[in-house]
């Protein structure tokens, strides 16, 4: 109706070819408008079901006041994909080419360390300018996530043998077994601070491209405390220097405590690591003597401690507390400490056969643990 109107103003006007432009070009509009429409998805399934029922294109056209070429297009969309609905979508190209995100990716892939920003120069200077987000969803589409690197004991060729020899040796051992024995490790927690992160990029769920460490790399205050699947046992703090007196010591006056309180029995394992101290020749007679069987422990191995695990949820719920002084450290490390709850080392002590396995996979090198 606004077309015809307009019309008839075009034959009244003096201005007869200007007029005329504006309606070829309103038109135009028009017909542009009902052609970029979307039918609804309502009016897609009457156009599939009248067509099953034997009508052909020209009589749904007709019936539904539609294009005969919609008809058909809706007809061969659904023949092909056996819906109506609205598929996926390429959406807008890509501004870096095929060969730009493989060489991305790779470079990604072969420097783990390298930063968004130096991707970013690298592909400017091939003519291809883009966003940092944009280089970071070509990345995690291919897998590579921005992740903070692992903090590893740096392994040398003989570390990884020992390591290799304990989780092929222990793979077959019970859950009772496991149950037995006494975990034990020193630590040291800061009063303020946290340790610098470093992001890398890999895959999920793997522990390449660490970063190494070293033990004892400082702190506020050192304790020492042990746990089993039973629970968390006794946790000492150690005054000065630890040496080969004190930690007899705290062995005499915990260790079989600990034992007790969490039901071993006699015939439990103890874990140690494998400093100096704790393999001196008295400690040795020592445990001889009290009729307590030692783990042989592969050195550099803190992942195959589950109390590291709770050594990091201890020092993160301790700095929730906020303390202010060393005596209120000392107070919320044995408070959270006592609050581990049983389940939570017993889960830990459960999965503890997927730790060697790890090391298997890895030949002896470092895990995710």
């Amino acid at each position: 109706m606004m077309i015809n109107t307009i019309h008839l103003c075009v034959i009244k006007s003096p201005y007869k070819c200007t007029c005329t432009v504006i309606v070829s070009e309103v038109r135009q509009n028009a017909e542009s408008i009902m052609k970029n429409k979307e039918h609804t998805r309502q009016v897609r399934d009457t156009v599939v079901k009248k067509f099953k029922a034997g009508f052909g294109y020209k009589k749904i056209s007709q019936a539904l006041n539609i294009p005969r070429s919609t008809v058909q297009a809706i007809i061969l969309k659904w023949k092909e994909y056996q819906t109506t609905a609205n598929l996926p979508r390429p959406g807008r190209p890509s501004k870096l080419s095929a060969h730009t995100r493989r060489r991305l990716i790779r470079d990604a892939a072969n420097r783990p360390m390298i930063t968004l920003d130096q991707l970013q120069r690298s592909t400017a200077e091939v003519g291809d300018s883009v966003h940092r987000t944009t280089i970071s969803r070509i990345l995690h589409k291919s897998g590579l996530y921005g992740r903070v690197a692992r903090r590893k004991p740096f392994l040398k060729d003989i570390h990884k043998k020992c390591r290799l020899k304990f989780a092929t040796s222990h793979l077959g051992d019970t859950p009772n077994m496991w149950k037995k024995v006494l975990w034990s490790d020193e630590t040291k927690i800061e009063l303020f601070g946290n340790n610098a992160k470093r992001y890398v990029w890999r895959k999920s769920n793997t522990a390449e491209h660490t970063i190494p460490t070293v033990k004892h790399g400082g702190g506020s205050i050192m304790v020492w405390a042990c746990f089993s699947s039973a629970g968390t046992g006794k946790m000492v703090q150690i005054d000065g220097k630890m040496d080969g007196a004190k930690y007899r010591t705290i062995l005499e006056e915990n260790l079989m405590e600990s034992a007790k309180d969490l039901r071993l029995g006699r015939r439990f394992v103890f874990q140690q690591d494998n400093d100096p101290k704790h393999k001196a020749k008295s400690k040795m007679e020592w445990f001889k003597n009290k009729h307590i069987q030692v783990f042989e422990w592969p050195s550099q191995s803190p992942d195959l401690n589950p109390i590291e695990n709770l050594w990091k949820e201890l020092k993160t719920a301790v700095h929730k507390c906020s303390p202010s002084n060393l005596t209120e450290l000392e107070l919320f490390c044995k408070e959270e400490w006592e609050k581990m709850s049983v389940s939570r080392c017993a889960k830990l002590i459960e999965t503890y056969p997927k730790r060697l396995t790890a090391v298997i996979a890895a030949k002896g090198g470092a895990t995710k643990y």
